[in-house]
């Protein structure tokens, strides 16, 4: 609202009067004389006073709360960026030259500057993880290959060959302490790394050597090349032992298949039935006694044929006899000047053979006996006679068994081997492959066609020789394990020994745990079952024999044949 003021009005002045005596100036209009104005300011009327209004009240506006102001974010601050790994200068090969000795895009230098080979630029930068890792693989892979590369050569077997073939390739024939298999080996390895060389050239030239040599007739007075044969000449004992083993394999298998025929059509046999009550009593294993056994780890056990007696061999290189089953010790039997390794009852008679690291097997009152030179040998127990030195593990042979018929010996290895021997025609029928390292323990079952392996990769293999390959697979120890055992009636279960001081036993239908015998202290380093399968024998390093029964009171599930 705007106040109102009063504008006052302007009053002309009156003209200049002159003076007294003087005349008044002149104006442009001569002419006209202005008679002079009579005094208006004494005839207009006197303006009233302006009019005095109270001011006028200032208006009450509503109060507006004041508004928050936008926020202004700050700005951003522009980290500087990391600066790239500098990347190592790429070698390329030099481009290769043409049939005209240039190099390949020479003759056309516009096109090779505006076509780029996509190829050449991917650059891979590779870390040094990588690489090593790259590197041992190519490495296994080249060893893997060399190794086949090896088997598949043809090597002589004749020492005097092998010399011979050694001395045409410029090598030693012999080195000191080598024996025949090692010397066969070098040789082997020699003509492997010749191959990978390109030298065939050198091998060829050697077999072409011998063959001229071979081929060359003999004259009368020069003795020349000797021939032999392919197969190592036997004696005549072995002849005949082998004869014999023939016709005792023979009678045990068809008694074997004519009591399985049997027990099949017989409806009064409940095979099934058997077989849930042998498992039910396995499953009550409890532990019915501890003795110690030597001042030593204790190392293998083995129980006679009829039950009543218990073997075990100690590191002391003692071996004792103890009477079951109040574990009583009988008899001491001292003959090895080294640690005793492994002991075993003969089937019959109740024959003793125990095996020393003083390279010696020792028989006490045919067997075959493992060692670490890579072989396993067959003895004549009637005269100590040696009768077959067998050779086919690349590294030490750690144990062996035999089939229940006679015929078949398996054994296992350093080398994550176990091979199947006929002993009849000695030869090696079957070789399983499957664990990945070294296997420690093998068993024939009784069925004739089950063979298990116990390894240092902590798995239990079951074999079926019908099938020649693995059947089953038992992840069994969470250690290697030391030993495996079939039940040596029937085969309805199996046990295991391992170094994680527990020993297992295991269904021989589905191969699923039935009972753990945990008790020993240390590693335990044997098993053995009784032949009616009511007791189970440990021995371990904390140098204690445990004896184990199912608690059937008498009452055998299984009679003894």
């Amino acid at each position: 609202m705007v106040e109102e003021t009063q504008i006052p009005t302007p009053i002309p002045e009156p003209p200049a009067t002159a003076p007294a005596g003087q005349t008044p100036p002149s104006t442009a209009n001569s002419a006209l004389v202005q008679p002079p104005l009579p005094n208006v300011a004494s005839s207009l009327p006197i303006p009233p006073p302006p009019l005095v209004r109270p001011p006028l009240a200032t208006p009450i506006l509503p109060v507006v709360p004041p508004i928050a102001p936008i926020p202004v974010p700050p700005p951003s601050v522009i980290r500087p960026l990391a600066p790239l790994p500098i990347r190592p200068p790429v070698v390329r090969p030099p481009p290769l030259p043409t049939k005209n000795g240039e190099a390949n895009g020479s003759d056309s230098g516009s096109d090779q500057e505006g076509s780029v080979d996509p190829s050449s630029t991917l650059e891979y930068e590779i870390t040094e993880e990588s690489r090593i890792v790259r590197e041992r693989h190519e490495k296994a892979m080249q060893d893997l290959l060399t190794k086949r590369r090896a088997y598949a050569l043809a090597v002589p077997t004749n020492d005097s060959a092998v010399r011979a073939r050694l001395r045409r390739l410029g090598e030693p024939i012999t080195l000191f302490g080598e024996r025949e298999m090692e010397r066969r080996d070098r040789l082997r390895m020699i003509m492997v790394r010749l191959d990978a060389e390109g030298q065939l050239e050198k091998l060829l030239k050697a077999h072409e050597d011998e063959e001229a040599a071979a081929a060359t007739p003999v004259e009368e007075g020069d003795e020349g090349p000797q021939s032999y044969p392919f197969y190592t000449e036997g004696l005549k004992s072995l002849l005949e032992a082998r004869i014999e083993i023939a016709k005792y394999s023979i009678w045990r298998a068809a008694s074997r298949l004519e009591r399985a025929r049997r027990r099949r059509d017989d409806p009064d046999e409940d095979l099934d039935a058997e077989m849930d009550c042998v498992l039910k009593q396995a499953g009550d294993f409890t532990l019915n006694c501890s003795e110690f056994g030597d001042d030593r780890p204790l190392s293998g056990c083995s129980f006679s044929n009829d039950g009543k007696l218990l073997a075990t061999s100690a590191w002391s290189g003692s071996i004792k006899l103890w009477s079951m089953p109040q574990v009583s010790k009988v008899a001491t039997l001292k003959g090895h000047t080294e640690r005793a390794t492994d002991v075993a009852f003969s089937p019959i008679n109740n024959h003793l053979a125990t095996a020393s690291a003083d390279r010696t097997a020792k028989l006490w009152n045919a067997e075959g006996t493992a060692s670490f030179d890579k072989t396993w040998r067959l003895w004549d127990v009637n005269t100590g006679e040696e009768l077959l030195l067998q050779e086919g593990h690349s590294r030490s042979v750690y144990g062996i068994c035999f089939h229940r018929d006679g015929s078949l010996a398996a054994s296992c290895g350093l080398d994550a081997l176990s091979r199947v021997w006929d002993l009849r025609t000695g030869r090696s029928i079957l070789a399983l492959e499957g664990h990945v390292k070294p296997v420690l323990g093998i068993s024939f079952s009784p069925n004739g066609y089950h063979l298990a392996t116990g390894s240092e990769d902590n798995t239990c293999r079951i074999w079926d020789l019908r099938k020649k390959k693995s059947l089953y697979i038992i992840p069994a120890h969470s250690h290697l394990i030391s030993q495996v055992k079939f039940e040596p009636q029937e085969g309805y279960f199996l046990a295991t020994a391992s170094y994680d001081t527990t020993a297992k036993v295991w269904s021989a239908r589905d191969f699923k745990p039935i009972k753990t015998l945990s008790g020993h202290e240390a590693k335990v380093s044997c098993v053995d079952i009784t032949g009616d399968g009511q007791y189970i024998a440990t021995v371990a390093h904390d140098r204690t024999i445990k004896l184990w029964s199912c608690g059937s009171n008498g009452k055998n599930a299984m009679d003894i044949d």
